[in-house]
């Protein structure tokens, strides 16, 4: 469920990870039985009409979306007030991600609830799982086995964003993952708590607008931008591809099959091609600090199309060097 095991030297690409979400009408659970055999978390349903056309609520417009703070709606406070049961741990921002956080609750009976959110999820369940509006936005909700739900408050459409929970609960996963999700919406309209902004950040970039279109279609011809993320964007022409993105992580170093490279205007890169015959290449750097030990990176990923696509790093740094003079300045 929570797959997010941090590399303290060299951080993985983007975990694009999960986001969450959705209000609904949280119903009183049902505690009858003292043995607590079959507990229950509160439910919650679907309310309002599913918006036609746009999402425009400008609450969940991207630029707003990617300043807000994912752990603020698992803190021990935020989750108990959903009366789903006992908040033992402070939340766990992801360590490779931005908008991504996670917690566990335990149920009256003692079951284990884990939820994780990611703000800016791309892979949100599909539009024939839409089952109603919270707010004018539209809910998706998808279960996946016994245990596993996947509960997605829609965000923007075509390409699709969402505010997306994924729950893990040997229950009725669904249940306290609409309760939640409609918790985060209703924060979302009153006052988030937002990462401070300084000058520079690459938090606040659109990363589809970090790459000139000159650059990219020099590696990747005819190529069309899809977000990926709140912080990424995907260059795609059917095979190669070329992705752009920011992430928190340590600074890179030269090792484990990092090499130094000059990616211009004083900025050092650090590549890695993948063992063997990849066709693919990854470009990182440190763009400026973040918290404590942990700095802002920028990362190009370049895949070609099969084993045979000549000089893949050629290709990420033929990006990366354009990236870098469109980046805001610290």
């Amino acid at each position: 469920m929570f797959p997010d095991v941090r590399r303290r030297r060299l951080p993985k690409l983007f975990l694009l990870v999960t986001a969450l979400a959705l209000p609904l009408t949280a119903c009183g659970p049902d505690l009858g039985k003292s043995n607590f055999a079959r507990t229950t978390v509160p439910a919650a349903a679907a309310t309002g009409q599913v918006a036609d056309g746009p999402i425009t609520d400008a609450a969940v417009a991207a630029d707003v979306l990617r300043m807000i703070q994912p752990c603020q709606f698992l803190t021990k406070d935020a989750l108990g007030a959903l009366g789903l049961g006992t908040v033992e741990d402070d939340p766990s921002p992801s360590s490779i991600a931005f908008d991504s956080c996670r917690n566990k609750v335990k149920d009256p009976g003692g079951k284990e609830i884990r939820l994780q959110l990611e703000i800016g999820s791309t892979t949100a369940p599909r539009a024939d799982k839409t089952t109603g509006a919270v707010g004018g936005l539209p809910l998706r909700v998808n279960k996946t086995g016994d245990t596993d739900c996947s509960v997605a408050v829609m965000t923007a459409l075509n390409p699709d964003l969402a505010l997306e929970v994924t729950v893990t609960y040997a229950g009725d996963p669904c249940r306290p993952g609409q309760t939640f999700a409609e918790a985060v919406v209703q924060k979302l309209h009153n006052s988030p708590e937002k990462y401070a902004t300084p000058p520079g950040t690459v938090l606040t970039a659109d990363p589809c607008a970090m790459a000139d279109a000159a650059a990219v279609t020099s590696v990747v011809p005819a190529a069309k931008a899809a977000p990926t993320g709140l912080h990424s964007c995907e260059w795609r022409d059917r095979g190669p591809s070329v992705t752009v993105g920011f992430l928190p992580g340590l600074p890179p170093i030269v090792g484990d099959g990092y090499s130094k490279v000059d990616l211009g205007n004083g900025v050092s890169g650090f590549q890695r091609p993948p063992p063997g015959d990849s066709a693919r290449c990854k470009v990182q750097w440190q763009h400026r600090p973040w918290q404590g030990d942990d700095v802002e990176l920028a990362q190009v990923d370049y895949q070609g199309y099969d084993d045979s696509t000549a000089d893949p790093c050629g290709k990420a740094v033929t990006v990366a060097k354009n990236v870098v003079t469109k980046l805001p300045k610290p």
